[in-house]
């Protein structure tokens, strides 16, 4: 199907969806601060959320209630590229009445690390006794488990210090089996690095995984004020999906 070139766009952000409350004020609060800074910057307020499991509205009813063939840029709230954006996402914007595009995910990122970095000093890890493990949701995409190891790879360069890798679902280590290798091999303490966007589920699991610290998700429980790394990432992705949709389309900068 052929469109004529966008002069404008939707930024329609896609978190996975969670039933914790908590989560959802913190992803509903970052979108929240997307569209403040994009309004600041001369963007229409185009900023809309919505949700690829678990909450409405779905990716098809959110772009539905969108302008009438206005075009769109998807911006995966998801730290790495795995089945939801490779598969579920192109499906679900294949074939539309308007120009789609679905921007990358949010990882790898140097400004994550930065944020895990802060989060890191919050919970009071000392990198250079703690044993540390960068513990990710994990995927069935293998694409998205080498973004994990890539961003596991920054945040040891950080530090100059080893950081292990570890999956919460299908991809190894387990979170359990590497904690469980940790205490065969350490005296000190292990510490889980949460590679989670906001409190639920996998947050919880991290807390029972028996480590002795697990730092708070990159949105902790009870924040005000979203991360302008994470609100930044986010308009960047927008910038290069709207440059997808058509090169002489204005971005957000």
């Amino acid at each position: 199907m052929t469109h004529a070139a966008p002069t404008t766009a939707a930024l329609l952000a896609i978190s996975h969806g969670t039933s914790n409350p908590e989560g959802q004020r913190l992803v509903a609060q970052l979108a929240d601060r997307v569209r403040e800074v994009a309004a600041a910057r001369g963007q229409e307020d185009l900023v809309r959320l919505g949700h690829v499991d678990v909450q409405q509205p779905d990716v098809p009813t959110s772009l539905a209630a969108l302008p009438e063939e206005l075009a769109a840029v998807v911006v995966p709230l998801l730290l790495s590229a795995g089945f939801h954006v490779n598969v579920d996402l192109r499906e679900d914007t294949a074939d539309l009445d308007r120009p789609v595009t679905v921007g990358g995910a949010l990882g790898p990122d140097d400004r994550l690390v930065d944020l895990q970095l802060r989060r890191m000093q919050e919970s009071g890890v000392d990198p250079v006794r703690d044993t540390l493990i960068f513990a990710a949701a994990g995927s069935s995409d293998s694409s998205a488990v080498r973004d994990c190891q890539d961003m596991a790879a920054r945040l040891q360069t950080r530090l100059g210090h080893p950081v292990q890798d570890a999956y919460l679902s299908f991809a190894q280590p387990s979170v359990k089996t590497a904690v469980a290798q940790a205490r065969e091999t350490t005296q000190g303490r292990v510490v889980l690095i949460s590679y989670l966007l906001a409190p639920g589920y996998f947050q919880n699991l991290l807390q029972r995984a028996g480590a002795d610290l697990v730092t708070s998700s990159l949105l902790p429980q009870g924040s005000t004020q979203a991360p302008e790394e994470l609100v930044e990432i986010i308009l960047d992705r927008f910038a290069a999906g709207l440059s997808a949709l058509s090169p002489a389309s204005p971005a957000v900068r």
